[in-house]
């Protein structure tokens, strides 16, 4: 078939037409274990009832107003993200996020210098694809914006030789999610927290695939006991509605009055109406507890089914953010996978990324480590 699209996608050869939970299935009635969320997106799984019913409900009041009115909704769900310490801009992506960050940092400090990191994702925009550390991102795109500077992550001894008094921020993942599910390591952020509050640079986490409880806690940065100055996320945020958020420090907030950023379509009625309902979800009481439960008995089975594996190298994660690092490359694991009806991801060439739903149920995992040993020599 000719397709009237552009072809910027390498996309497998089925469609997924029907959801719920963690089983989808295609057009020919053929069921799948959902182990990709969407690339991270479903966290609350498929067409989760809760979900449907409030944006079935807000769907018949009002869809889209613009942002020169008062929007109620936005508020309530800036509160549940932001507590005492943050403020929030809407958007409609984790990309969108990651400019509004960008933009708040360079505005703030009057200073043009980001540091990142080697191996990074932040995004596809110009400013996003040059702020990431990945050389296949930028190919054929001609000059990037010149501004930013890439370092070795988790290599405290880089940033330190990079920083200095012209550097607005440093932009990190503390799991690099594209690059290969890396998480950061604890001494290599505490160092870098200090030295950035020491130069008075910005730190920025881009909490786009990590948070809304992926790795545990609602942020991924709770794991490591500090508080970003700006926070970017999407993905989970609205669980397959699209939605983005930047979050920073009240003291930042000067810098973004009236007129210097915006967004048409962003915290829109119908996104802000499903990711307070998604958040609301997430932060009851034993939800968090029980996807970090189920995250340690996953990992606990599959190093015991995979640790003799000769084809394994490496399990690593945080949550239910979960790479398995292969000697070969991922693309034949990734399809035998889908033959036999689960459904992963690659990050980089010899990774898999496992990303279930965190309402996945434990019968689930041990099903998908099962056919993952089937697969793997």
């Amino acid at each position: 078939m000719v397709s009237s699209l552009f072809q910027n996608y390498t996309k497998v050869p089925i469609e997924l037409v029907r959801g719920l939970g963690t089983t989808v299935f295609d057009q020919e009635g053929k069921s799948y274990l959902d182990f990709t969320s969407g690339i991270a997106v479903c966290n609350l799984g498929h067409c989760h009832p809760q979900l449907v019913s409030v944006l079935e409900e807000q769907s018949h009041k009002i869809w889209h107003t613009s942002n020169l009115f008062e929007n109620s909704l936005q508020e309530e769900v800036a509160e549940a993200l932001c507590g005492v310490n943050y403020v929030a801009f809407f958007a409609n992506s984790g990309a969108e996020a990651n400019e509004a960050a960008l933009k708040l940092a360079r505005r703030h400090t009057g200073k043009e210098k980001i540091i990142t990191c080697k191996n990074s994702f932040h995004g596809r925009t110009f400013a996003t694809m040059s702020a990431t550390g990945q050389a296949k991102i930028h190919e054929g795109f001609g000059s990037l914006l010149p501004t930013f500077d890439y370092v070795a992550y988790n290599d405290f001894s880089a940033l330190e030789a990079a920083i200095d008094e012209e550097t607005a921020a440093v932009m990190l993942e503390l799991v690099q999610g594209e690059g290969g599910v890396i998480p950061a390591e604890k001494e290599y952020i505490t160092d870098l927290v200090a030295l950035c509050h020491k130069m008075g640079v910005l730190v920025i986490v881009d909490e786009v695939q990590t948070g809304i409880g992926r790795t545990g806690n609602f942020f991924c940065y709770q794991h490591y006991d500090f508080e970003p100055d700006i926070i970017t996320l999407a993905k989970g945020l609205g669980s397959g509605f699209p939605v983005g958020a930047m979050l920073g420090k009240k003291e930042l907030a000067k810098s973004f009055g009236a007129g210097v950023h915006g967004s048409t379509f962003g915290g829109n009625k119908l996104a802000m109406a499903v990711a307070s309902k998604t958040i609301e979800i997430i932060n009851e009481e034993s939800f968090l507890a029980d996807v970090t439960n189920k995250s340690l008995f996953f990992k606990q089975i599959l190093n015991e089914q995979l640790a003799a594996k000769k084809q394994v190298v490496a399990i690593r994660g945080i949550g239910l953010m979960i790479g398995i690092e292969l000697t070969i490359p991922v693309v034949e694991i990734v399809e035998k996978l889908r033959t036999n009806g689960l459904l992963v991801l690659g990050a980089g060439e010899k990774v898999l990324r496992i990303l279930p739903p965190l309402t996945v149920a434990k019968t689930e995992l041990e099903q998908a480590s099962q056919m993952i040993q089937e697969v793997i020599v």
